[in-house]
């Protein structure tokens, strides 16, 4: 019986220990479209968005037009982030989604 109860200890213990090891994704990646024309376009949303509650990350591309921001959905959404963008004064789509127009 002691040695069950041992075997079943070290083994709820390695288990544990192999969990913990197992980082948790606790981040998700949005793109938006940007109606941004200029650096200065850039700039403003750079400095601005990287702000945000729940932004850990964020790249800006000019070329496209694109903004793709990382954040950790615990602490915001898509629809507050891309209002955020919105009340910078630019027009904003996820990316890849078609508007609806009725």
């Amino acid at each position: 019986m002691k040695i069950f109860v041992i075997a079943l200890v070290m083994m709820l213990g390695i288990g544990m220990a192999i969990q913990a090891q197992k980082p948790k994704s606790d981040k998700e990646t949005v793109i938006f479209d940007v109606s941004m024309t200029c650096e200065n376009c850039q700039k403003r949303i750079e400095k601005n968005i990287a702000f945000e509650k729940g932004v850990t990350d964020m790249k800006v591309d000019l070329a496209n037009k694109t903004v793709q921001v990382e954040y950790k959905p615990s602490q915001t959404t898509v629809e507050k982030l891309q209002a955020a963008i919105v009340k910078l004064g630019y027009e904003v789509k996820i990316h890849g989604k078609e508007q609806k127009t009725e």
